[in-house]
């Protein structure tokens, strides 16, 4: 039942939060602290659990996992309440209730109008992720992925910026007319499989290997397709993002960039080659392309920005896009580098929206020619932006140079040009970076900024984080073999489809 106390832990905290906000703003806050918190201890108890644990295959059992609970739900229609983990979920899970302690934190101040329907939010979208990474029943997953949107929608809309409803709005269309796509693949899938062996089921490990033409191949993976690009955002499918997190508050920012985009990320990996093998194969050169146009384009905008946030917004566009390289060019050091891009890019992207919300709150602007001269005034967060910055643009020792370069080498073997494309896309990197540093941090304070610098509670939030993205740099050892045997498990799923481009 741990798995099922992962999601009812967030969902539950969140009513209570609601609930208690009435009395006391600082009810709901602690609520919401101790559920995530809770959440955090057992994903942590399942890592030490299962560290080192060896899983086997067989014929019969081509996918493992380390923890399973399964259940009918609605038996009538082949729907099972069957949530799973294996390397991948949980290094994501843990990922998720890391930083959703973060965001409870980062919102401590900046929440002040109905704070207990926001943390209601706040839990449920999270409470969402967590189904998402475990279930394996294809309905029970869609169930989870709808029930991500309405609360980051909300939370958005009611305690964004200036422009949150157009924002609101805008992520609503794009991710749901994704989802439903996604919905009428899994039906297709559904009736498919049901026709050819008269078992009509959501399982996802029944529904590898479901025989059919090439062409329905096609359309059904690329409705699965359609909802994990834009969740993604592969370009250019991106236009939603900027707008959502410039607008969202802090907390919604940092879930959007360091969890909302790995669902795409996950759906990617656990869906697309495993159950469409050859039709992902084709798609893959055009894929990788796109991913490559995506890294150049989304560090080129986010060096043209003068918003702060949204700056750092595009650079997610540009980052992610080495994520699609790694997916599909399908080779083991590809794959490895893009969950660590995942992990890596979760920390220091969350880190640099919670430094843009801080500064924001002391100088209520995120325009980038009213600051300057900061490290005088501010050392320490001028410090930690420097680091964060660092690990945006790759600087080797940092999680992000870990995961770049694996995706470069795993790109190499399928493409000469495209790694060629992607390295000029980190060249590109270093100039946005440089640029945040000379605007914020140097220069003359013309402003005359005299500003408070980070306070205990910022500390406390900013030193996890710097923390875990040295050690994703430095020893990411224990990432890759938690990771290693749900690897084997996806590419022996998706059988033999090796990628070749060729090397041009």
């Amino acid at each position: 039942m741990i798995l099922v106390w992962l999601i009812l832990i967030p969902l539950i905290g969140g009513l209570l939060a609601w609930a208690f906000g009435r009395d006391g703003k600082n009810s709901s806050r602690w609520i919401s602290l101790i559920a995530v918190g809770l959440g955090f201890i057992l994903s942590i108890i399942l890592w030490v659990r299962n560290a080192g644990r060896v899983m086997t295959f067989s014929t019969d059992r081509p996918v493992a996992w380390l923890e399973e609970i399964n259940f009918p739900w609605i038996p009538r229609f082949g729907i099972q309440f069957h949530l799973a983990m294996d390397g991948l979920s949980l290094l994501l899970i843990v990922l998720t209730f890391f930083l959703g302690i973060l965001s409870v934190l980062t919102s401590w101040n900046e929440i002040q109008e109905r704070v207990g329907f926001f943390h209601f939010n706040l839990l449920w979208v999270l409470s969402g992720i967590v189904g998402v990474f475990l279930a394996v029943d294809l309905f029970l997953f869609y169930f989870a992925w709808e029930l991500m949107l309405i609360p980051m929608t909300f939370l958005i809309a009611i305690w964004g910026h200036e422009r949150r409803i157009y924002a609101a709005i805008k992520f609503f269309i794009f991710t749901h007319i994704g989802g439903l796509l996604m919905l009428i693949a899994i039906l297709a899938l559904y009736l498919i499989h049901g026709r050819a062996s008269g078992n009509y089921t959501f399982e996802y490990s029944d529904l590898l290997g479901t025989p059919m033409g090439p062409e329905t191949a096609r359309w059904i993976m690329l409705g699965f397709f359609a909802a994990f690009a834009v969740k993604l955002p592969m370009f250019p499918f991106h236009t939603w993002l900027p707008d959502a997190h410039t607008e969202a508050p802090t907390a919604g920012s940092v879930i959007l960039a360091g969890l909302l985009l790995k669902t795409g990320a996950y759906g990617l990996l656990r869906f697309i080659f495993p159950l469409f093998p050859e039709a992902a194969r084709e798609a893959a050169p055009y894929v990788m392309i796109l991913g490559a146009v995506g890294i150049i384009y989304g560090a080129f905008l986010a060096f043209s920005q003068t918003d702060l946030k949204r700056l750092v917004a595009y650079t997610s566009v540009s980052h992610l896009g080495f994520v699609l390289l790694g997916v599909f060019g399908w080779n083991t050091l590809g794959i490895q580098g893009a969950v660590m891009e995942m992990l890596a890019h979760g920390i220091s992207t969350g880190a640099l929206f919670i430094l843009v919300g801080q500064i924001q709150e002391r100088i209520h602007t995120r325009e980038l020619d009213r600051m300057g001269g900061l490290w005088s005034t501010m050392p320490r967060w001028a410090g930690v932006g420097f680091l964060f910055t660092m690990a945006a643009i790759g600087l080797p020792g940092l999680g992000n140079f870990i995961a770049e370069v694996l995706v470069l080498l795993g790109t190499y073997r399928v493409s000469v040009s495209l790694t060629v494309a992607a390295a000029i896309g980190i060249l590109v990197g270093t100039f946005y970076g440089m640029r945040l540093v000379q605007k914020v941090f140097y220069g003359p304070n013309r402003n005359g900024w005299t500003l408070p610098d980070l306070g205990t509670r910022e500390i406390l939030i900013l030193v996890p984080l710097i923390l875990t993205i040295v050690w994703l740099g430095l020893y990411p050892q224990p990432v890759f073999e938690t990771f290693q045997t749900a690897m084997e498990g996806l590419q022996r799923a998706a059988g033999p489809t090796a990628v070749a481009l060729g090397r041009g």
